[in-house]
């Protein structure tokens, strides 16, 4: 009896082992990998990607750099978002804290596109945000109808864990009120990243074709090559398998040491969006119950008392004292920053960085050609000559009451973030743009009266150009009084001195706003 039992169960397992090596699962379906990987949908993304992507990265690789980096963390994007697509035909469909941690390799993807733009501004700056917002439009993935949202609950948990990067690029309608369509999430989502894009398109228009090539391959990438994908095989978002295998929920990893705690989550009743059901028997809960505890007039019931020890004037850990010897440090160092310590070097051979310079009047920069740029970031009540030839670009960061004169340069000399700054031009410039800058004085040269000033954001900005009888409006030398540049001007010179408008008039006429800036007259 026992050796006959023994024989079935050999037969069976020989049998079992026979399905398996021919491709069939132990539950009589065939294996399904290489169906999926065939699948026309499948197929279409790695056409999408033999089309589109190709061109983007051809082009990274010839400019080299953070540009093909950020390119390859694209690139890489698609391809986990092709394995996501291939797991969803053999995955049921999760509920939401299952998709967030079934979209989490999206997410770390993400998470190193976003480390790239942190930090001090990089000098493709421009190329960086442009491929990291791009981004968002791979969330369509996560769509799973239009009732789609994130609770409380599990967006603090997505701030806790590491996981916000992902929430954010879904947006606040996903958290409320549910994304958008894919095709629609696809377009919208390009919106925010072509503002960069076109940044990148005006700057090297006119100066490099291959950085032009590189953001029109990724606009197209996305459109029409993503939008068009999504338009053919999920207009409605991914169909999830409706007999494959369940979709893993890991646990959530503790917080790192030191980190605190998420926050508990808010009431039920405050964020659900079914009515609530009276009972009698049920106390009330919720804003209801809070209002009704204010009608009852016993609001301070529970309240601790307040002791004197335990107020602000009577603590001893906290004073409002400032030692003299905490003084006598911090004017003993006026030429170093808290950001940093001063710098004023050539990096890579390709950029001089000028930084953190404190009541330096006498920096110069005598040594530098046509293929190199000027980055000057955090300085205070200096003075800064380029006295060399051309430069190729000129960046004036987050500055205070600080001075710079140059000759020729290539490209464009950029104001961004400051406050009371001089900028002379000797030469010429092609363009000139202000940003979020307070107060900017800019002197121009006879060789440079065809500058494109481009301001944004900014007030009290004057342009000084040449009015007198010798073609300049300087005369005699440059002078340095109180830490910022003085030029000596004439009398006769200084109704060369314009004051850029800084409020407009929008007027609806013949089917289109006119815009005029606006312009006061006094008696």
């Amino acid at each position: 009896m026992e050796a006959k039992l023994i024989e079935r169960l050999e037969a069976a397992v020989a049998r079992l082992e026979s399905l398996s090596a021919s491709g069939i699962s132990a539950r009589g379906l065939p294996d399904r990998v290489d169906e999926v990987s065939s699948d026309p949908s499948i197929l279409a993304f790695d056409d999408l990607m033999a089309q589109y992507a190709a061109r983007v990265s051809a082009a990274a690789e010839k400019i080299g750099g953070q540009v093909l980096d950020v390119t390859n963390l694209v690139l890489e994007a698609f391809s986990v978002q092709k394995k996501l697509l291939i797991e969803i035909k053999q995955t049921q469909k999760p509920d939401m804290a299952g998709l967030v941690e079934f979209l989490k390799p999206l997410n770390e993807v993400i998470l190193k596109v976003n480390a790239m733009t942190e930090g001090r501004r990089s000098d493709f700056f421009n190329h960086l945000k442009s491929a990291g917002d791009s981004l968002s439009a791979l969330a369509w993935i996560a769509y799973t109808g239009k009732d789609c949202a994130f609770s409380p609950f599990q967006f603090y948990m997505a701030i806790a864990y590491d996981l916000l990067p992902l929430v954010l690029i879904l947006g606040n309608a996903f958290l409320t009120q549910g994304m958008s369509m894919p095709i629609a999430h696809v377009e919208e989502s390009w919106q925010m990243a072509e503002f960069y894009n076109n940044k990148v398109l005006v700057e090297y228009r006119n100066k490099d074709q291959i950085h032009v090539e590189w953001a029109k391959a990724l606009k197209e990438l996305y459109l029409p090559g993503l939008r068009d994908y999504v338009k053919s095989h999920y207009p409605l978002g991914p169909v999830w398998s409706a007999s494959g295998k369940k979709a893993s929920s890991a646990p959530l990893k503790a917080p790192p040491p030191g980190a605190p705690a998420p926050p508990p989550p808010p009431p039920a009743s405050l964020f659900s969006s079914e009515p609530s059901q009276p009972s009698s028997s049920n106390p009330k809960q919720g804003m209801s119950a809070v209002f009704q505890e204010i009608s009852s007039g016993n609001v301070s019931v529970g309240l601790k008392k307040v002791t004197a020890d335990m107020k602000t004037k009577n603590r001893t850990d906290r004073t409002g004292v400032v030692s003299a010897s905490g003084k006598e440090t911090h004017s003993s160092s006026p030429s170093f920053s808290k950001a940093g310590p001063p710098k004023l070097e050539l990096q890579m051979g390709r950029k001089w960085a000028v930084e953190n310079q404190i009541g330096r009047k006498n920096l110069v920069i005598d040594d530098c050609d046509a293929k190199q740029s000027v980055y000057i970031y955090g300085c205070k009540d200096s003075v800064l000559q380029i006295q060399a030839g051309k430069v190729n670009n000129i960046t004036i960061d987050k500055c205070t009451k600080m001075g710079v004169v140059f000759k020729d340069v290539v490209a464009a000399c950029e104001v961004v973030n400051c406050n009371g700054v001089e900028v002379q031009c000797q030469g010429s410039a092609p363009t000139i743009s202000v940003d979020n800058t307070s107060g900017c004085q800019l002197y121009l040269s006879k060789d440079s009266l065809g500058t494109s000033i481009t301001t944004a954001k900014s007030s009290e900005i004057n342009v000084l150009v040449p009015t007198g009888p010798d073609g300049d409006w300087l005369r005699g030398s440059l002078e340095l009084v109180s830490s910022i540049l003085i030029s000596c001007v004439s009398p006769s010179n200084i109704e060369g001195e314009h004051s850029l408008p800084q409020q407009y008039i929008h007027v609806f006429k013949d089917g289109q706003f006119e815009t005029t800036p606006v312009s006061h007259s006094g008696a």
